[in-house]
């Protein structure tokens, strides 16, 4: 799954996807309510393609993966809401991650990853890129 141009910007809620540049800024799209604002180099920005979870065996898991993993997991449902109690969100993340360092992956993470997924899939984002990567993968399987 391709998680390009969707990003979170630190001090705002939810989830944003880039669709212009300008000299000093980008702008983005909110993907819940489609309002379009500026982000500014002073924002700290992180690109969801670019964040990944620890392993036990030293490999960090690209968060593609996991929502990949995720999403067929719960059959591209919601899944449960960041708010729930963390004994229930730990066990689900064990269950898609069974590899997973729980020395080092704090309960703000895993509540974090839930309500990005969450906001993906209300936004038909994560659907919308499963179902292209899976017509990806059935071109080139007829070639």
């Amino acid at each position: 799954m391709d998680l390009t141009g969707i990003i979170s910007i630190s001090g705002k809620p939810g989830l944003y996807k880039v669709i212009a540049q300008s000299p000093k800024s980008i702008i983005v799209e909110n993907l819940a309510d489609g309002k379009k604002t500026p982000a500014f180099a002073s924002h700290k920005i992180s690109a969801l393609e670019d964040i990944t979870m620890y392993t036990k065996d030293g490999d960090d898991k690209p968060l593609k993966d996991i929502y990949a993993d995720l999403f067929n997991h719960l059959s591209g449902k919601e899944g449960p809401s960041h708010k729930d109690k963390m004994d229930d969100l730990r066990s689900l993340f064990n269950t898609v991650m069974p590899d997973n360092d729980e020395e080092m992956i704090f309960d703000s993470d895993i509540r974090k990853m839930f309500q990005w997924y969450n906001i993906l899939i209300a936004s038909g984002t994560l659907e919308e890129r499963m179902n292209a990567e899976a017509e990806t993968a059935d071109a080139s399987e007829e070639e």
